[in-house]
């Protein structure tokens, strides 16, 4: 009896650029609220708008979706969906859970050069604030907290927490516009203590740091009730 040849390795497989193009761009403007909680999405008038095909479309509605931002509906319009309050207090507790453990890990395992990276984010950071720019606060906000993942070596756990924080991504852009300092300030704290491979400290600083949403959320709530999902508030 013949015997099946392994499969020869194909090397990398790619995603299409333009596929990536549409999933980013749509990601940015529903972010940033430029399209707001129940905007109806069509695959047919976004391809349009972006000159592509719908099948690039087609895969970005998919993974907007997977990330909590689109709800698609057979046969109905597909919508951008309503923050949800219960989702924002679920991702605080995996985050918090999550991070505060890999910066424990992090203060074992980082090599100088490891933290100079990281201090290069903050200085970027710093940069951001001071330009006022929101939307690049966020990019290196996220950046900091992946490369803390990543340098560790818990790629995994930013996959994880990337999966669960699309609604708490919304209300911590809402929340750049008064509290940017704030998170920044918490960043320093967090990286000055995992400069000193105080693990406490970093942990410490990090459950601070994540739980400023129960706080921040009744503010944004008020501020932009039509953008959030008709629920109990939490506690």
């Amino acid at each position: 009896m013949s015997v099946a040849a392994p499969l020869k390795g194909l090397g990398p497989v790619v995603r299409p650029s333009v596929a990536d193009h549409v999933f980013d761009e749509l990601h940015r403007q529903i972010l940033t609220l430029v399209l707001k909680p129940g905007t109806k999405m069509s695959e047919v008038e976004v391809a349009k708008a972006m000159e592509v095909s719908r099948q690039p479309v087609r895969d970005a509605f998919y993974r907007l979706s997977k990330l909590g931002f689109l709800v698609i509906r057979p046969q109905r319009a597909t919508l951008v969906s309503a923050i949800s309050e219960t989702a924002v207090f679920q991702a605080r507790f995996i985050r918090s859970a999550i991070e505060a453990e890999t910066v424990r890990v992090a203060c074992e395992k980082l090599s100088e050069d490891d933290l100079d990276a990281l201090g290069d984010i903050i200085e970027l950071q710093r940069q951001a604030v001071e330009a006022e720019d929101p939307l690049r606060f966020h990019d290196l906000d996220d950046q900091f907290h992946k490369e803390i993942c990543d340098r560790s070596g818990l790629s995994f756990a930013w996959e994880v927490i990337r999966e669960n924080k699309a609604h708490m991504d919304r209300v911590r852009f809402l929340s750049l516009a008064f509290a940017s300092r704030a998170a920044f300030g918490d960043h320093e704290r967090i990286f000055a203590a995992m400069r000193k491979r105080d693990s406490d400290a970093a942990m410490a600083c990090m459950h601070e740091h994540l739980g400023r949403i129960k706080d921040q959320i009744s503010r944004i709530r008020a501020d932009y009730i039509e953008f959030f999902a008709g629920e109990s508030d939490l506690d």
